[in-house]
C-alpha cells in the first residue's frame, strides 16, 4: 500500500486501486447511512467497497480521511455555464437587467470561443468546489458552432456533465426542429453515456397556441429530457405549466428550474407526474423570480435538487447553496407561524435534507441515479473529501450533516473524484490547464469589452431597463403578453 504524502494526480496513481481511510462517511444511500472511521476503496471507475477495515489489493494508493467527511460528489442541476467568464459582473442586477443585457442587448455578441471559454472555467470551478455532475443549462447557442464549443469545452474538462441545449435568441419550434440541430444531436451527443447527458432546455410562455409543442415533440423522438425556467415572475407562469400538462409533455424525466411563483394546481401537476424542480436559492431571493420554494414544495412532495444558476451574479458552489436554501426555507416557516401568533420549536428542514439534495436529489432529477449520487458499493465512485487540518472550522465534527451545510466552504475540498479519476489533491486541481483557461477567458473579455466600448461596458452593471423594449413577458420569441403580474403597455414593441 502506499500512502500519499503530495498531490495526488492521474499519472501518478496510474490504474492503482484507492483507498480512503478513516473518514465519517455519508453514504446517501436509501437509509441515510452514516459510518464513523471508516473506509472507502475505488477500483476503477467504480466503488469497490464501503466499511471498515477493508482489506485492499496490492499497490493501493491511501489516502488518510481521519478528521474528514467523506460524501458523494455534489451534483448541480442548472447552471448557465457560458456565462461564468463574466463572474460578478452582475453582482447588482435584477432580473429584468439580466434579461436587458443577455436577450435584448448584449447576448448576441457572445462567440462560440466565449462560450468555450465560460464552459471552461464553469467546469473547472465546478470540481474545485466538490461538484462532480453539472447540468449546463446552455441557452446561449446562437450558432451550431456556439454548440459545439460548449461540448468541446466539456469533453475537456474530467467531470460529469449533462448539456442542456437552448438558444434565449430563437424560438425553440425553429431550432429545435432545424437539420444542423440533429446533426449536432447525432454527432456530439448520441450514445455519450454517463458522463455526457442530454437535455433540451427552454421556456414554456403560457401562449394559449402553445407553439413549443414542436420542441417538445422533437425532445420526445430523441428521448431527451426536458427542462425549463417554471414559475418565474412575470416571465413564465401557470399558464406554461398547464399547457405542458394539458398536451402531455410533463414526464418524471422533466426539470423545472425555480418554480417559485405558481399556484397550488401547477404544484399539483408536477408532483402528479412526477417531475422534479431545481431550487437556486440565491437566486430566488435575489433576482426576484419568486421566494424561494422549497417550503411548498415539501408540502406537496415535489422532488427537490439545488443549483446555482449563474456566477455572472452569484456564488458557485453548492455550500452557499445547501447554506441560503436553509436559511430561506426556515425563514419562511418562522414568519409563517409569526403571522397566526405562534412559535416554531422545530426545525422542518434539516441540514441532511439539503445535503441529500445536494448529492441525491441531484442524481435522480438528472437520470443518473444508478450511477452516482450515493457511495455504494457498485456506482461510479464520485467521491469528495472534506479535510482541512489547517482550518479551526474544521474540527470537532459532531453532526456531520451540519458541518457540511454550515461550516465546510469550497477551501475545505481535499480530494475529489470524479468516475474514479483524481481530479483535485490536497486542495489543488490536479491534470487541468488553469493558464491555458485563464488565456481563453482573457481574450473573452477583452472581446466582449472592446466590441460594446468602455462606457456600456461600464454601464452594463447597473443597465438602463428601456420601457419601449421589455415585454410584459420578457421571452421576446413570442408576441404573447403576460399581464399577470404588470399592467400592459401600449406603446411597448
Amino acid at each position: 500500500m502506499t500512502s500519499s504524502s503530495a498531490p495526488l494526480t492521474p499519472d501518478t496513481i496510474g490504474d492503482r486501486a484507492i483507498v480512503f481511510r478513516g473518514a465519517t462517511i455519508l453514504t446517501l444511500d436509501d437509509g441515510g447511512t452514516v459510518l464513523d472511521d471508516a473506509d472507502l476503496l475505488v477500483v476503477g471507475e467504480r466503488i469497490e467497497a464501503v466499511g471498515h477495515d477493508l482489506p485492499v489489493p496490492d499497490g493501493t494508493v491511501e489516502i488518510d480521511a481521519r478528521g474528514g467527511i467523506l460524501m458523494p460528489g455534489m451534483i448541480d442541476t442548472h447552471r448557465h455555464m457560458w456565462q461564468t467568464a463574466m463572474r460578478g459582473y452582475g453582482a447588482d442586477w435584477t432580473l429584468t437587467q439580466y434579461f436587458v443585457w443577455y436577450y435584448l442587448e448584449h447576448g448576441t455578441i457572445f462567440r462560440p470561443e466565449d462560450v468555450y471559454a465560460g464552459n471552461v472555467l464553469a467546469a473547472l470551478e465546478a470540481l474545485d468546489a466538490g461538484v462532480t455532475t453539472t447540468a449546463d443549462w446552455s441557452h446561449g447557442l446562437i450558432t451550431p458552432q456556439h454548440a459545439d464549443a460548449a461540448i468541446d469545452a466539456l469533453e475537456e474538462i474530467p467531470g460529469r456533465f449533462v448539456f442542456g441545449y437552448g438558444n434565449i435568441h430563437a424560438a425553440p419550434w425553429e431550432w429545435a426542429t432545424t437539420p444542423e440541430f440533429a446533426d449536432l444531436h447525432a454527432r456530439r451527443l448520441h450514445g455519450k453515456g454517463d458522463m455526457l447527458g442530454f437535455q433540451m432546455a427552454f421556456d414554456v410562455t403560457g401562449d394559449a397556441s402553445f407553439p413549443e409543442r414542436a420542441a417538445f415533440e422533437v425532445a420526445r423522438e430523441l428521448g431527451a429530457p426536458v427542462t425549463t425556467h417554471a414559475g418565474v415572475w412575470g416571465a413564465t407562469s401557470d399558464d406554461g405549466i398547464r399547457l405542458m400538462h394539458d398536451h402531455g409533455f410533463m414526464t418524471p424525466e422533466s426539470v423545472y428550474v425555480h418554480s417559485a411563483s405558481l399556484d397550488r394546481d401547477s404544484y399539483q401537476r408536477i408532483a402528479a407526474t412526477g417531475g422534479s424542480v431545481s431550487v437556486s436559492t440565491e437566486s430566488e431571493q435575489s433576482a426576484g423570480q419568486g421566494y424561494p420554494p422549497t417550503w411548498v414544495l415539501r408540502s406537496h412532495d415535489i422532488p427537490v435538487s439545488l443549483s446555482m444558476d449563474t456566477s455572472v451574479w452569484w456564488s458557485a458552489d453548492l455550500f452557499s447553496a445547501m447554506r441560503s436554501t436553509l436559511g430561506a426555507d426556515r425563514s419562511r416557516m418562522h414568519l409563517e407561524a409569526h403571522a397566526q401568533q405562534e412559535t416554531v420549536t422545530h426545525s422542518h428542514l434539516r441540514s441532511e435534507h439539503v445535503v441529500r439534495w445536494a448529492t441525491r436529489g441531484g442524481s435522480q432529477a438528472l437520470g443518473l441515479d444508478h450511477a452516482v449520487g450515493s457511495l455504494e458499493a457498485g456506482k461510479k465512485a464520485d467521491v469528495v473529501l472534506i479535510k482541512n487540518d489547517r482550518s479551526p472550522a474544521m474540527f470537532p465534527i459532531l453532526n456531520p450533516y451540519g458541518h457540511v451545510a454550515f461550516q465546510a466552504q469550497r477551501a475545505d475540498v481535499h480530494t475529489v473524484l470524479v468516475n474514479g479519476r483524481v481530479v483535485k489533491s490536497d486542495h489543488q486541481l490536479v491534470g487541468v490547464d488553469l493558464d491555458k483557461a485563464r488565456g481563453a477567458v482573457e481574450e473573452s473579455l477583452e472581446h466582449l469589452r472592446s466590441t460594446m466600448g468602455e462606457e456600456a461596458w461600464l454601464q452594463g452593471m447597473n443597465p438602463d431597463v428601456p420601457e419601449t423594449k421589455i415585454l410584459d413577458n420578457p421571452y421576446t420569441y413570442t408576441d404573447y403578453r403576460d399581464t399577470s403580474t404588470h399592467d400592459r403597455v401600449g406603446d411597448q414593441v
